[in-house]
């Protein structure tokens, strides 16, 4: 018999809930063939795409540009031990056409951060994971915490 750690896998549909429910998540990429990882705000398009909103001649949008990225946002409640990470991998894709950029403009994530000429990343989901922390510390149905 092993310890039950605690966690419960997410379905697809449990995990694009959850995401809707943060305003911000990490980005993570290649940079100079090593893993960076960026905390960015965010939102969820219709077809449940991540959308990023940041300067048009930023690292972060030629970096992932075409590239597979994974996306994670979370929520954890430190002294409950509890809470949940759900993971996006797919494709990034600047946004390119004027009427989507548009529409984007209207109803993407708002930047934190002003800039002359901003750019929206899509980035496709491909595969989506997550897990939820749901038993506490717990071994053998022994409440850790007590």
């Amino acid at each position: 018999m092993y310890p039950n750690d605690g966690f419960r896998e997410l379905d697809r549909s449990e995990c694009l809930g959850l995401l809707a429910t943060v305003p911000v998540g990490r980005i993570v990429h290649t940079r100079h063939a090593l893993p960076a990882v960026l905390p960015v705000n965010f939102c969820l398009d219709a077809d449940f795409a991540v959308l990023l909103r940041t300067s048009e001649d930023s690292e972060l949008a030629c970096a992932i540009d075409g590239a597979v990225v994974a996306f994670e946002a979370d929520e954890v409640d430190a002294a409950a031990h509890s809470g949940w990470s759900v993971v996006v991998t797919g494709r990034a894709t600047v946004v390119t056409d004027p009427d989507e950029h548009r529409r984007l403009s209207r109803t993407g994530p708002l930047s934190w951060v002003a800039s002359p000429k901003e750019a929206f990343i899509r980035i496709e989901s491909e595969l989506v994971t997550g897990r939820e922390l749901v038993g506490g510390r717990t071994v053998y149905g022994v409440d850790l915490q007590s």
